[in-house]
């Protein structure tokens, strides 16, 4: 006797829901397989040699300016006591170093990626929402209040660690007269940090300072974050470039972050060829942690910036293609004639 119901819980009878739909299956036999790969690793071969050749007209410059060495320039300003140090880098250039010039700062050792570090940002209070000023949340926490119970704005450890050394580039001219390189910072951050992740909060009685009222600046700050650019009020607050560019956070222990551009007036095409100075205002500290800082000059290329391994990764993947094409093709040239010859 027929169950009732069990009609309705019968698919309907269609093809799609009885899997009668017309399908295809390729037939991966020698004839496609071994042409298939020959073809693919020539590919990869030609991209790779693209990539790579790309990533070798890229110009990088490095300046280890940490200190460490006793002949560095720099080595008086790593003493603890000492404050507002400055020191004075020089270095030779050959050639044209070719323009646009983007500007980094480099650290190591440095793991931005660190777990309690990653989290310890209040979201609302970068967005701009006063009620967070005054009670920040707990996972900004030891940099949530000061020693006195005010709260921190911006809290958490990313915002209190931002790196603030200042660079300043001179073009040393006939060995004595220097000229100063002008350094563009607008634009440097993220386009969805700038525009869509961070707000500002609104100003209080005309004045941007009164929405943080009742507030202090974190702890390792020498001024406070409305304050951050004393000439481009525009650049203060949540929306300051160097601090956008601080807040997103590298994913391995050695990085570096994009300071300043080079693409105005004399040196819209690059660097000449000849002796600068560059004015390091060294204010970072790094030893604690065995950290190393850098400064870093680099152009880029339709690719990108300089990347070898890029290049290295096509060639080695194109080469195993057709290495594998041609073991096929010989394992399929063997076994076929045998089976040919026992017939």
């Amino acid at each position: 006797m027929k169950n009732e119901g069990e009609g309705s819980e019968r698919p309907d009878n269609t093809a799609f829901t009885q899997q009668r739909l017309p399908a295809w299956q390729p037939i991966l036999s020698a004839g496609i397989v071994i042409p298939g790969f020959l073809i693919i690793g020539l590919a990869f071969i030609g991209i790779g040699i693209g990539l790579f050749l790309t990533s070798q007209t890229i110009q990088v410059w490095e300046i280890d300016y940490t200190g460490v060495e006793k002949d560095s320039p720099c080595v008086r300003c790593t003493i603890q006591s000492s404050q507002n140090c400055t020191c004075d880098v020089t270095f030779s250039l050959s050639e044209l170093f070719t323009g646009p010039v983007f500007f980094y700062y480099g650290l190591s050792n440095y793991y931005q990626n660190f777990r309690k570090y990653g989290v310890s940002k209040d979201y609302y209070q970068l967005t701009g929402d006063t009620q967070y000023f005054k009670s920040p949340q707990d996972v900004c926490s030891p940099y949530k209040y000061d020693s006195q119970n005010n709260p921190i704005v911006p809290c958490g450890a990313i915002a209190n660690s931002m790196f603030n050394d200042t660079f300043e580039l001179y073009q040393i001219i006939n060995g004595t007269t220097k000229k100063q390189v002008p350094l563009d910072g607008k634009g440097i951050s993220w386009w969805t940090d700038y525009n869509i992740k961070y707000r500002n909060p609104s100003s209080v009685n005309g004045s941007f300072a009164n929405a943080f009222e009742g507030t202090v600046k974190p702890i390792n700050w020498p001024k406070a974050v409305y304050e951050l650019d004393p000439v481009d009020q525009n650049n203060n607050g949540f929306l300051n470039q160097d601090f956008l560019v601080w807040m997103r956070r590298s994913a391995l222990p050695q990085f570096r972050k994009l300071y300043r551009r080079i693409t105005e007036g004399d040196y819209a095409a690059g660097l000449p060829a000849g002796n600068y100075s560059l004015t390091v205002h060294y204010n970072y500290p790094v030893l604690s942690f065995d950290g190393r800082k850098k400064v870093v000059f680099s152009n880029v290329s339709w690719m990108g910036g300089k990347n070898d391994f890029l290049g290295i990764a096509y060639l080695v993947v194109g080469s195993l293609c057709v290495v594998m094409s041609v073991v096929m093709l010989i394992v399929y040239a063997k076994f076929k004639f045998s089976d040919d010859d026992d017939a």
